[in-house]
C-alpha cells in the first residue's frame, strides 16, 4: 500500500476536526445559522414572525446551512493542517534518510 505520511496526516486531521466540529462548532453554527434566519425570515415577511410554515422552512434552511459551513470550515482548517505538518516531517525523514544512505556508502549512483 503505497501511503504517504502526508496522507495519513490529512486523514488524522479530518478525524481530529470532525472531533473538534462536534465539541466546538454545532451549537455555534445552528445558532448564527437561526439568527441568519430569522432575520431574512423578517425582512420577507415582517417582524414579528407569524408561526407559518413558510417562515419555519427559512429558519430551519438556514441553520442546516450554518451547521454545513462550520463543519466544513473546521475539518478544512485542521485536514489542511496535518496535511502540511505530514509534508513537513515526510521530507525531514526523507532527507534525514539519504544523509543516512550517504553516509554508509548505499548513495544513490
Amino acid at each position: 500500500m503505497n501511503t504517504t505520511l502526508a496522507k495519513k496526516a490529512a486523514y488524522l486531521g479530518a478525524g481530529a476536526g470532525l472531533m473538534l466540529f462536534g465539541m466546538f462548532g454545532l451549537l455555534p453554527g445552528s445558532l448564527l445559522g437561526g439568527a441568519a434566519g430569522i432575520k431574512i425570515a423578517g425582512l420577507l415577511f415582517g417582524l414579528p414572525l407569524d408561526p407559518g410554515v413558510f417562515s419555519r422552512a427559512i429558519v430551519l434552511l438556514s441553520m442546516l446551512v450554518g451547521v454545513m459551513v462550520s463543519g466544513i470550515a473546521i475539518v478544512t482548517a485542521t485536514s489542511t493542517a496535518c496535511w502540511l505538518a505530514g509534508n513537513v516531517l515526510q521530507s525531514t525523514v526523507r532527507g534525514h534518510l539519504e544523509a543516512t544512505d550517504v553516509k554508509a556508502g548505499i548513495g544513490r549512483g
